[in-house]
């Protein structure tokens, strides 16, 4: 059951209710005396000397409502946290410096993690003792959530230097831990090659994917796998990430009526899903799609990215050109007031299907979705996966009917927090949808996601980020990966539009980015600044998971950066950083596709394509699709507009200035090397140019 704003009504507020996070405000008519992560709390652990216990989560997890229901809303549970207890909420999405600190602890000490992220700390932000998810009772080989408590307390009290020692251990440890995120490595072409197998070796055949259940898309895999397959051709990596794409379409994963797909897939077929739905996943998996249609042409791959950004336009959009974080995977059960259930939103009975319907649709819809299924229930209802061939021309039929009467049921929770990073992400997914697509309101999306970023999420004064934005409040200084995400949305929108502002904006955070986050000692980038408070370890993010790593989008960054300005620094920044991950790129390769997508970039020599034309005229656009439908993931597209765009581009590259429009047409220069081919008016002559492998 999910927890709302509204339950416990009866119960006064707490601190939480100041806040401005969903996932804090969530947690406001607690009993608990919870506090939000500050000074306060520290200081009253000090001066009563008492454990801090800290809870991190986010609004849309599925087992941090159970948690809480079971045990943040029982007043003995409360009683026990109150009395013996500092209690301290953390929304993970807010401030995930403070979430990798304490997962990287709890994964040391039990070899998992997740959310809700339970850990006991000294007054001095040691930890001591944790875990994720704790039933109130003793349960799924766990202990109960009070027992715990109660043992805690006791141990605080009578094993307190035992206590101390063990917050000192864990305090070296996660200093060790933080050291050897990166650990440095000679690095050459062959180490991309030698990661193939690594994938291939967890590759599902069959179902496609990678591991077994639970299923996660994890869109960097992608990433690194079609950039293998352009440099060198190689089939396995190519069919790995076209089957998994066409698969995972096709499954439950995906929401066929609504657009978008799921968290993860609970079982290895894609079938049932979490139905968590995640503005960071979306992103990523449009550029995925879009990046098959580019290789392959295949129609149903520009579908399913429309498919997404159509989600994304109607349901994760504000009014101001944000994007919001996600959706839940909770929604109330229709006809059951005050009941919530996982996928009550999402799942269909054949009872419910043929009321909307009626018959034949009905059979022929059930036939195509798997509605006589076993595999695809739950709580006794089906979730809707593709099972007959002509499936797709039976959902136009009837999609439209099946919608609006999904519309009338309870929608799950949205977290309408806007977060920089992933807005980033969702950037670069409608900057690169309109180059390869064409679709105006993706450009015109892209621009008004900058523009709101800009406005309301970026300080011109000190050049700084702010992490997320909710309630009109923008707060939390941003991470790296904020810098890095926002900065790869620009390159991108820049090469959609080319509007110059785009480019310097980058460039001006890149430098921002750099003054920040860099490791002057060791290389590669910080989580978080220097000047962070209260954070106990200052980490590397080293691992390509649900979301990208700052690090492996910086070096991309970086490069590209190298391309259009020419400037030796950002590919020297760029290897220094490959460096840094030298020896876990060649010893755990698929802990960073992304990573490794960067240095096969590094391994290529870039290609500049300057179109030298008006930036709206019909000939410049005919060059600009040559130039960008195909794949190439090693190229840059800059345009010569004549005014202030070409102006910036000549103070990196003085041969641009020279470069014009010919007999009156728009022309394609191709470069390579920072050195030009003669210039072609024609698209297909590009076309053939580029095909070619010309530089």
């Amino acid at each position: 059951m999910k927890v709302s704003d509204v339950e416990n009504a009866g119960v006064p507020p707490n601190r939480l209710a100041g806040e401005q996070s969903p996932y804090l405000r969530q947690h406001a008519r607690n009993p608990v005396d919870w506090f939000p992560w500050g000074e306060e709390a520290f200081a009253k652990a000090r001066r009563e000397d008492k454990p801090i216990f800290l809870s991190v989560g986010y609004s849309t997890c599925h087992w941090c409502h159970v948690m809480a229901h079971e045990s943040f809303e029982d007043a003995e549970t409360a009683r026990l946290l109150n009395k013996d207890f500092v209690s301290i909420k953390v929304d993970r999405e807010e401030r995930p410096d403070i979430d990798r600190v304490y997962m990287a602890y709890v994964q040391a000490l039990t070899r998992g993690g997740g959310w809700p992220l339970s850990v006991w700390l000294t007054p001095d932000l040691k930890p001591f003792f944790g875990g994720t998810y704790f039933p109130p009772e003793d349960g799924y080989g766990r202990p109960g959530f009070g027992r715990l408590l109660t043992s805690i307390a006791a141990a605080w009290r009578t094993a307190r230097p035992q206590i101390d020692e063990a917050g000192d251990t864990a305090l070296r440890q996660l200093r060790q831990i933080a050291a050897a995120t990166s650990r440095t490595g000679h690095v050459d072409a062959t180490l991309l090659g030698a990661a193939v197998p690594a994938f291939a070796a967890s590759y599902d055949p069959v179902r496609g994917g990678f591991g077994g259940a639970p299923k996660f898309p994890r869109p960097s895999t992608f990433v690194f796998l079609l950039r293998h397959h352009a440099r060198t051709g190689e089939k396995q990596a190519l069919e790995m990430v076209l089957h998994t794409l066409r698969v995972m379409a096709d499954g439950g994963l995906h929401d066929h009526l609504g657009g978008g797909f799921h968290r993860y897939a609970t079982d290895a077929a894609w079938l049932v899903p979490h139905f968590e739905k995640m503005l960071y996943d979306e992103a990523q998996l449009a550029c995925a799609y879009l990046e098959a249609y580019q290789v392959t042409g295949e129609p149903l791959f520009a579908e399913t990215v429309r498919d997404v950004l159509g989600y994304v336009q109607r349901d994760l959009a504000g009014p101001e050109g944000q994007f919001y974080s996600a959706e839940d995977a909770d929604s109330p059960v229709p006809g059951h007031p005050g009941e919530s259930a996982e996928g009550a939103f999402y799942t269909w009975s054949a009872d419910e299907v043929t009321t909307v319907l009626g018959e034949p649709d009905a059979a022929r819809f059930g036939a195509a979705f798997g509605l006589s299924r076993a595999d695809n229930v739950v709580d006794g209802k089906h979730v809707l996966a593709l099972s007959g061939a002509d499936g797709r021309a039976v959902l136009e039929r009837c999609r439209h009917r099946l919608v609006t009467a999904r519309a009338q049921r309870p929608r799950p929770h949205r977290d309408d927090k806007t977060v920089t990073a992933w807005n980033g992400l969702m950037l670069s997914a409608f900057a690169r949808a309109y180059q390869v697509l064409g679709d105006p309101a993706y450009r015109q999306a892209a621009e008004r996601n900058a523009a709101f970023i800009r406005h309301q999420l970026y300080t011109p004064a000190t050049g700084r980020l702010f992490r997320r934005t909710c309630g009109g409040e923008a707060a939390v200084e941003g991470y790296a990966e904020d810098y890095a995400f926002l900065i790869q949305g620009l390159l991108d929108l820049y090469e959609a539009t080319f509007d110059p502002a785009d480019l310097a904006w980058a460039l001006a955070l890149q430098a921002q980015q750099n003054a920040l986050f860099w490791d002057a000692a060791d290389g590669a980038y910080f989580s978080s600044a220097a000047d962070t408070p209260d954070l106990l370890v200052r980490m590397k993010e080293g691992h390509d998971g649900a979301e990208p790593s700052a690090n492996s989008v910086a070096a991309m960054n970086l490069l590209r950066l190298h391309a259009i300005t020419g400037s030796a620094e950002y590919r020297q920044m760029a290897d220094t950083l490959f460096t840094a991950f030298g020896l876990r790129m060649r010893e755990l390769p698929e802990s960073l596709p992304q990573l490794l997508a960067a240095f096969a970039l590094r391994c290529d020599t870039p290609r500049q394509i300057v179109i030298a034309g008006g930036r709206d005229a019909a000939d410049t656009r005919a060059l600009l699709l040559a130039a960008q439908r195909p794949f190439l993931p090693h190229k840059s597209v800059l345009l010569a507009d004549g005014g202030e765009g070409q102006e910036l581009l000549t103070r990196f590259q003085p041969p641009i200035r020279e470069m014009r429009k010919q007999a009156g047409r728009a022309a394609a220069y191709v470069c390579q090397d920072f050195t030009c081919r003669p210039p072609v008016t024609d698209a297909a002559n590009l076309t053939d140019l580029l095909n070619a492998g010309a530089g």
